[in-house]
Formats: structure tokens, C-alpha cells, sequence
């Protein structure tokens, strides 16, 4: 089992690695139309990020080809889930790139990424 400070630590790290992705994903990709869903405020966030996009499943489904794992919420809601004892701050960071360049390049608008399936 987890010591009290081992436990206080990792939700340390879990704050910083979903700071770190906010800040990544509002820097890198704020000229795309993404909405913050997730509360900023620690105590209301726990290891988790949602963004709203009008196209949020594509978005998904091509980062889940690019090996970004995140999932698909109603309404438009591209969720991620970052692990404090195996996520890395350089796994953060490669998230948000991958991000921005299925933004940039709009490979969500391919029609493969559309199809919908029984579990995103």
C-alpha cells in the first residue's frame, strides 16, 4: 500500500501533468475551436481533461490511430486520462503535438474517422 506522502505525491504529479496539457493544449492549439470542459480550479479536477470540439469524435479516432488514447464523450467531448505513476511530462507534451498536427493538417476530416462504431 501507499504511504499518506506517496499518495500526496502522486496527486502532485497528477496536477502537474494536467496543468502541463491544459497549458500545452490552449498554447499550442488555442486557434482551433476547443473548449475547455474540465475544471481549472485543483480541487474540483481529478486526472482527467476534457476539451469540447465540433468535431470531437474524428478528433478522437485520429489520435487514436496516432496512439494517442484518450476517449469520446457526448456532446463533443474529447476526454484524456493521464496516470501519475507511468505518464511522463514528454508524453504530455507528444500528446499535445500529435493533437495539433491532427488539427493543423484536419486528418479528422478524413471519412474513416467518422464511422461510428460501438465503443469509441
Amino acid at each position: 500500500m501507499f504511504a499518506q506522502t506517496d499518495m500526496a505525491a502522486l496527486r502532485a504529479k497528477s496536477l502537474q501533468l494536467t496543468d502541463l496539457f491544459i497549458a500545452l493544449v490552449e498554447s499550442r492549439c488555442g486557434h482551433h475551436p476547443l473548449s475547455l470542459v474540465t475544471p481549472r480550479e485543483h480541487a474540483r479536477r481529478g486526472s482527467q481533461v476534457s476539451f469540447e470540439h465540433p468535431e470531437g469524435y474524428a478528433v478522437m479516432q485520429a489520435l487514436i490511430e496516432r496512439e494517442v488514447i484518450g476517449d469520446y464523450r457526448e456532446p463533443r467531448i474529447i476526454r484524456f486520462g493521464f496516470t501519475p505513476l507511468y505518464t511522463s511530462f514528454t508524453e504530455v507534451w507528444d500528446a499535445v503535438e500529435t493533437l495539433r498536427d491532427v488539427l493543423d493538417t484536419e486528418t479528422y476530416r478524413a471519412e474513416r474517422f467518422h464511422a461510428r462504431g460501438a465503443v469509441t
